[in-house]
C-alpha cells in the first residue's frame, strides 16, 4: 500500500511540475499589439478585417522595422516572405459576396493579407487562400488568391496601426492601412444591385415572399437599379392579383406603371397609373406631381395638382401642390395667390417656414420648384 502511494505521489508531483509549462502557453493575457477588428457594410455584403495593432514606439518602420521586399524571416516554412500587414498572427480580410479589389475579381471568402513595401512608395497587397496561419512564415505564393499593386501616401501621424474604411459609397469602398506616416488604401467594388437581387430571389422562394410587402419592394428595387424590367412585371403582377394575396393600392399600381413605362409600353402605364390616382391619398397625389414636375413633364403635373384639389378640396397641401404647378409653367402671380392659401393651412414651423422662403422666390420672379 505505502508502494501505491509513493507512485500516486510521485505521479502528481510529475503533473504539478508540467502544468505551468503547458498553461503559460494557453493564458489569454494582454499583449502589447492589441487586436483589433474593423468592418464595413456596402449595400447588404460585409467587409471584416481582423489584425494585430503594433505601435511606431520611437522606431524607423518603412524600410526597418518593416524590411522593403520579401525577406527570408529566419523561421516556418517560407523561403521569401511579406509582411504580415499587422502583427502576430494573420492579418485576416473578409468579404460575404464576390468583390473587385483595384478593379480586379476576387471571391467571396476570407484571406490572410500580406503586402510587399517597396523604397518607392509602392505596394503590392497579397490576398492568400491560406488565412489561418501565424503571420508570414508560412507564405506560399502558390496560395495566392489575388495580388494588386498600390500606392503609398503620406498622413499625419498614427502611432498604432490602424485599418479604416473611407470613401465609402453605394457600391464601393477603400480599405486603407494607416501607421506612422504612411496610408496603404485599396479600393474594394461590389456589384450591389446583382447581388441584391440574387438575395431577393432567394427570400421570395422562403418565408418572406409569402408577405405581399415583398413583392412590392423587390419590384420595386428592380425598377430603379437596372433590374429585369420583365421579372419586375411579374412580381408587381404577383401582389395585384396573386393567388395568395391580391391587393389593388397607389403604390403597386404606380410602380407597376413606371415598369410598364420602361418596357415602352406606355399606353398600358397610363391606363395603370389613371387607376392608381383613383385610389390616391391626397399626400401620394401631391407626391406623383412633384415626381412628374422633377420629369418635366409640367401640364400632366398641373392636371394631377388640381385633380387632387378637386377630390381633397381645403386639405393640406393641395393649395401648395397648385402653386408648384403653376411655378413650373411660369405663372408666378397664380402661383404666389395658391402660395398663401398654402400658409394659413400648413401644419407646422417647418412647413410654413419653407412656404415662406418660397414666397419670397416668387415675388422675385424664381421658380420654386
Amino acid at each position: 500500500m505505502k508502494q501505491f502511494y509513493s507512485i500516486l505521489t510521485g505521479i502528481a508531483v510529475c503533473l504539478m511540475l508540467s502544468i505551468p509549462a503547458q498553461a503559460e502557453a494557453q493564458l489569454d493575457v494582454p499583449r502589447g499589439s492589441q487586436m483589433a477588428k474593423v468592418s464595413q457594410r456596402v449595400g447588404i455584403s460585409d467587409i471584416t478585417i481582423v489584425y494585430s495593432r503594433p505601435s511606431v514606439n520611437n522606431r524607423e518602420i518603412w524600410g526597418k522595422l518593416v524590411p522593403y521586399g520579401m525577406n527570408n524571416l529566419g523561421f516556418g516554412t517560407a523561403k521569401e516572405s511579406p509582411w504580415r500587414a499587422g502583427a502576430n498572427e494573420n492579418t485576416t480580410i473578409k468579404f460575404s459576396d464576390d468583390v473587385t479589389v483595384e478593379g480586379k475579381p476576387l471571391n467571396a471568402g476570407k484571406y490572410g493579407l500580406h503586402m510587399i513595401i517597396n523604397p518607392d512608395n509602392t505596394v503590392t497587397v497579397i490576398f492568400s487562400k491560406n488565412h489561418q496561419a501565424w503571420g508570414s512564415y508560412f507564405y506560399n505564393p502558390a496560395d495566392d488568391a489575388l495580388r494588386v499593386d498600390v500606392s503609398m501616401k503620406d498622413a499625419p501621424h498614427a502611432e498604432q496601426l490602424t485599418y479604416l474604411f473611407n470613401d465609402v459609397d453605394a457600391t464601393s469602398a477603400v480599405a486603407t492601412l494607416h501607421w506612422e506616416k504612411k496610408q496603404i488604401p485599396f479600393k474594394i467594388g461590389v456589384d450591389v444591385p446583382n447581388i441584391v437581387l440574387a438575395d431577393i430571389r432567394n427570400k421570395l422562394e422562403n418565408a418572406p415572399g409569402f408577405q405581399r410587402q415583398t413583392w412590392e419592394q423587390a419590384a420595386a428595387y428592380s425598377l430603379n437599379n437596372g433590374g429585369d424590367m420583365e421579372e419586375a412585371l411579374g412580381w408587381i403582377n404577383g401582389t395585384i392579383e396573386g393567388m395568395f394575396f391580391s391587393e389593388k393600392n397607389f403604390g403597386n399600381l404606380s410602380t407597376k406603371a413606371q415598369i410598364l413605362n420602361k418596357l415602352n409600353r406606355t399606353a398600358e402605364a397610363d391606363a395603370i397609373m389613371d387607376e392608381a390616382l383613383g385610389m390616391a391619398t391626397v399626400f401620394e397625389a401631391h407626391g406623383y406631381g412633384r415626381q412628374l414636375i422633377g420629369q418635366g413633364k409640367k401640364e400632366k403635373a398641373m392636371e394631377v395638382f388640381k385633380m387632387n384639389a378637386k377630390k381633397h378640396k381645403g386639405e393640406w397641401p393641395v393649395d401648395y401642390g397648385l402653386a408648384r404647378a403653376y411655378s413650373a409653367v411660369g405663372n408666378y402671380d397664380a402661383a404666389l395667390k395658391h402660395l398663401k392659401i398654402a400658409a394659413t393651412r400648413a401644419p407646422d414651423a417647418f412647413n410654413k417656414n419653407a412656404i415662406a422662403t418660397n414666397m419670397t422666390k416668387l415675388e422675385k420672379g424664381e421658380d420654386i420648384n
